[in-house]
């Protein structure tokens, strides 16, 4: 698990390689990623958007942002925490994401970023 606190968020990543939505043969592997957010300040934030960098290392890399996560745009009241599942294709069997997300003050509305560590991304067969 990859764990990093920005601007009193924290951010911890797991990964799994997914072999039922994977195929070896077309060189095609797929991975989830589990990302747990918890708000530890002293007032209510929410989640506007995020950036990804995504490195695959056969190919070139990719940034990838949009509104919120998997659809939403989660409001965290302190102390509060947000899971949330999602999924990355490579077309090789090592990679890296990384990136942020922008969230939202709710008391002075003031935005600010919260850095998603680095989290690795590796087909298991690769390793042995």
């Amino acid at each position: 698990m990859e764990t990093l606190i920005t601007s009193g968020v924290k951010i911890s990543v797991t990964t799994q390689f997914r072999q039922d939505f994977s195929s070896l043969s077309d060189r095609v592997f797929f991975f989830n990623y589990r990302i747990d957010i918890h708000n530890a300040n002293e007032f209510n934030v929410q989640l506007i958007s995020r950036e990804w960098y995504i490195f695959d290392s056969l190919n070139d890399a990719q940034i990838v942002n949009g509104d919120g996560v998997i659809g939403e745009q989660p409001i965290l009241i302190p102390d509060d925490n947000y899971t949330y599942t999602s999924g990355c294709e490579l077309r090789s069997e090592l990679g890296i994401m990384k990136g942020f997300y922008t969230f939202k003050n709710l008391s002075t509305d003031e935005l600010f970023q919260v850095i998603v560590p680095t989290f690795k991304l590796e087909f298991p067969g690769k390793l042995n």
